[in-house]
Order: C-alpha cells, then sequence, then structure tokens
C-alpha cells in the first residue's frame, strides 16, 4: 500500500496573504519565458499529492505536474523525511569528494540505466546535462558538429538552447554552435509525405543519412534525440527509427545521446523510455523525475568506452553544486519509494487502463482533438480547427489574438479546477504517476468539458 498520504483540505483561505505573496513576487521576481509585464502568476499555498491550492481556497489537479517533473506526487512523506534527515547529518559538500547519498544515488540510478551506463555525472538540472553530454561526445570524437531534430527541445543554456528545435532558440540561437537540425519522424504531419509508420520511418532514416552525408559523417560528434519528444508534442518514433539512428551512429563512429530528461524515470511506464524501444545511447540526460523536483538534480550516465577517455585525460568541466547533498538523498529516498511502491508499474497501467481509453472517448466527442498520442502518464491531445485538413487550432508559435482558442480552453480548464500544459496547439496529459484512477477520471472529466471552448473555434 502507499504511504502517499490521504489528500486533505486545502488550508484555511488567505486571501491578504496571497495579496503580499503576489505582490512581492511582481515588484522582485524575474520569470522565465515571459513578457514580465503581461503575466500574472499564480500565489501557491501549498500542494499535496496531485493537487495544489491557492490563498483563495481554490484547488487544482494538476494534469501538468509542474513541468513534468513531480513523477511521484507533491510532498511524498518519505522523500520529505529523507531531505529533512540529509540536511540534519551533512547538508552541503564539494564535488571533489565521496559522499554517502551522491554514491547511492550514482549506483540506484546505474542499475537502472540501459546497457553500461554505469558512471554518473552529476548536474543541477536539464539543461546542465545537455550542455555536458555534447561536451564529452565532442572531446571523445575529436569532431565539432551536433544533430538535433526539428521540434524538440533541450534546455536554455548556451549550448542546449541551439540544440533545441523549437521557437525557443530563436532569439538566443547565434548560428555559431555547429548545430545542424533534420526531421525527426511525425506520421501526423510527416514532411516526408509517408502515409504510414514504415514509410514515416525508413523516409525519416533516410533524410538523417543524407543530411549526415551533405554535413560530412567524420565531422559529427553526436546525434542528439528526445527518446520521447516531450514539449515539443509527445510524438512516439516509429517501431525500428531509434534502432535505425543507433546503427547508423555506429557505422559513422558518431556518439548517440538521448534526453530523457522529461521522459525519464517512469514517466512512460518504464524506468527509462528507452527501454520501450530496446535501444542503448552512449549518453544519456536526466533530471526532472530522479527526485521529482524537490532539489534541483540532473545528470549524464556514461558508456564504458567514453568514461574511458577521461580515465587519465581530466574531464574539463565541473560544477559547484554537482551531486549535491540534499538532492541526491531526495534521489534515493524517490528510487527506493518508486521501487517500493510500484510506481513504474503504476503509470503504464494508469495509461494502459485509465488515460489512453479514456481520452480515445474524449477525443471521438470532439471535433477539436485531431490526434491523440502518448504511452504511461505521458500524453499530447493535438488540437485542430479542421480534422479534415489537420489545420491547427492556433497557428505555429501563435501569440496574443492569434492564440485565443487555446488561451480560452486553459482558461477553461483552469475555472473548473484542471491545471493543463499547453503548449502551441496542444494540450497534454501528464498527471503524477501516483495519480489514482479516481484523480485521473476526474481529470478527464475535467478536461472533456473544458474541450467544448476548443470545439466552439473549429470549422
Amino acid at each position: 500500500m502507499s504511504t502517499q498520504p490521504q489528500q486533505q483540505a486545502t488550508a484555511q483561505p488567505d486571501p491578504a496573504v496571497g495579496a503580499a505573496v503576489k505582490a512581492a513576487d511582481r515588484a522582485h521576481v524575474f520569470h522565465s519565458w515571459s513578457a514580465q509585464g503581461l503575466i500574472d502568476p499564480l500565489a501557491v499555498a501549498g500542494a499535496e499529492g496531485s493537487y495544489f491550492w491557492d490563498y483563495d481556497g481554490n484547488r487544482y489537479l494538476d494534469f501538468s505536474s509542474g513541468l513534468v517533473f513531480t513523477n511521484i506526487g507533491y510532498q511524498h512523506p518519505k522523500v520529505v523525511a529523507a531531505i529533512q534527515e540529509q540536511a540534519g547529518k551533512l547538508t552541503t559538500f564539494a564535488p571533489a569528494f565521496a559522499v554517502e547519498s551522491r554514491s547511492e544515488a550514482a549506483r540506484l540510478i546505474a542499475e537502472r540505466t540501459p546497457g553500461d551506463l554505469d558512471k554518473i555525472f552529476f548536474t543541477n538540472g536539464g539543461a546542465e546535462a545537455v550542455e555536458n553530454a555534447v561536451r564529452m561526445a565532442r572531446l571523445h570524437t575529436g569532431r565539432a558538429k551536433v544533430l538535433s531534430a526539428y521540434r524538440s527541445y533541450h534546455g536554455a543554456t548556451a549550448a542546449a538552447i541551439n540544440l533545441t528545435g523549437d521557437p525557443r532558440r530563436w532569439p538566443s540561437d547565434t548560428a555559431s554552435a555547429g548545430v545542424v537540425h533534420f526531421w525527426a519522424p511525425f506520421l501526423y504531419r510527416s514532411p516526408f509525405h509517408a502515409r504510414n509508420e514504415t514509410e514515416e520511418r525508413d523516409r525519416a532514416l533516410q533524410h538523417l543519412e543524407d543530411t549526415i552525408a551533405y554535413e560530412g559523417p567524420g565531422s559529427i560528434a553526436a546525434i542528439i534525440l528526445e527518446t520521447i519528444p516531450g514539449t515539443a508534442g509527445i510524438m512516439i518514433p516509429p517501431p525500428g527509427y531509434l534502432a535505425g539512428v543507433r546503427e547508423i551512429c555506429d557505422r559513422y563512429g558518431i556518439v548517440f545521446i538521448l534526453d530523457e530528461v522529461m521522459a525519464g524515470f517512469g514517466r512512460t511506464g518504464e524506468w527509462f523510455a528507452a527501454d520501450l524501444f530496446d535501444v542503448v545511447p552512449d549518453l544519456m540526460t536526466f533530471a526532472k523525475g530522479v527526485n521529482s523536483g524537490y532539489v534541483p538534480l540532473g545528470g549524464v550516465a556514461i558508456s564504458a568506452e567514453i568514461a574511458a577517455t577521461f580515465e587519465t585525460r581530466p574531464y574539463p568541466g565541473g560544477l559547484t553544486y554537482s551531486g549535491h547533498p540534499l538532492a541526491c538523498a531526495a534521489a534515493v529516498a524517490t528510487i527506493n519509494v518508486m521501487a517500493e511502491e510500484g510506481i513504474v508499474g503504476k503509470a503504464a497501467d494508469l495509461g494502459a487502463r485509465v488515460l489512453e481509453p479514456g481520452l480515445r472517448e474524449i477525443a471521438e466527442r470532439h471535433p477539436s482533438v485531431g490526434e491523440l498520442r502518448g504511452v504511461g502518464a505521458f500524453w499530447a491531445l493535438e488540437l485542430v480547427r479542421d480534422r479534415e485538413t489537420r489545420e491547427p487550432l492556433v497557428p505555429y508559435n501563435a501569440s496574443g489574438e492569434a492564440n485565443a482558442a487555446m488561451a480560452a480552453f486553459g482558461a477553461a480548464c483552469k475555472k473548473s479546477g484542471l491545471w493543463p500544459f499547453v503548449n502551441m496547439n496542444r494540450t497534454h496529459v501528464c498527471p503524477p504517476c501516483t495519480t489514482s484512477e479516481a484523480e485521473a477520471k476526474e481529470g478527464l472529466a475535467l478536461l472533456d468539458a473544458a474541450l467544448n471552448v476548443a470545439d466552439e473555434f473549429t470549422v
């Protein structure tokens, strides 16, 4: 039986405190990805399990898991206790030393990574993990270029933002990082005019081969892919695609990097999404679900061959807080809780038995739903104006009035008590992996009602 506490009533409303929190935020906090004068952040009073609430007493069922990181839900008592215990024992220590929580976190992660990815380099988050994975690949191969996909997100630091394949890259893209973008498979909006998954896979692999040929195989250090792209749309790669990329990398001596920052640690119903496809990369980045974001932590899982490159040659990279004891203690507790409570299996069951059938029923009822995609606790609804033409409900990278349909849909979700993950013309369904069947069905009913608003914008 889960040790997750029963959802308690929200704290007594205290609008005065909420107003003070909001005022201080607006006066002093500079928010990411935002025009500062155009945002109105919700003041959060507390959270537990799959819910959070504000100071006015409004409670929200979180179908976004924060930014898809609270895989074990909010305030799991065993993880909170582990952080408290570690703080009482050793709050912080420099990364050059062997520390119990750091060593144990690395051991537990290495036990679960595929293949021989048994060395763990710790970072503070996913973007830093990508930065260091790319640096390792370049140093290991002596090459400079890195290939990454359009419709991807890899982080907001210097190299990671260049690798990113969505519009967040544009303002910061210096075009000087040796990055080349290519099209990964996505049958619903196929860039290859494919009619089925087999054609999409084969044509996407041929396109990648052609890109490598024209860029020069001997100049390419790495190919990086999100195993299952997250923010970009949860596009499940067709069977055989990732294995095909693995073969191409082997043939040309290119390092294969899988970004599991969002898809890892149970989100897909496996410890890592790579396990769904029976593929082993050379480097794998992780963050988010490794400790459900309780304390910032990320890292790179490194193959034996690449680790050997730095056996007697120093690795020229590091972070003051690499393997921070509090963060690692949270990771140890999270991984143990996931194992003890069967949370990975619960995510698989939640997806197969509740989310997928429920979402399919919803999709059939609403003309605004063009496609459903996903696995485990990781789903996306592609919203369209016209199912026949597949015209998106809002234009690519829409803002202001052009984004009115998605804004109205999102507002309807929040008004009903559902907190959605909305990006461009999609809503993602990514509740905590610990979400109960009753909670999931509650969320699906609220989503179903909110989609009536999206339907009003269809033709």
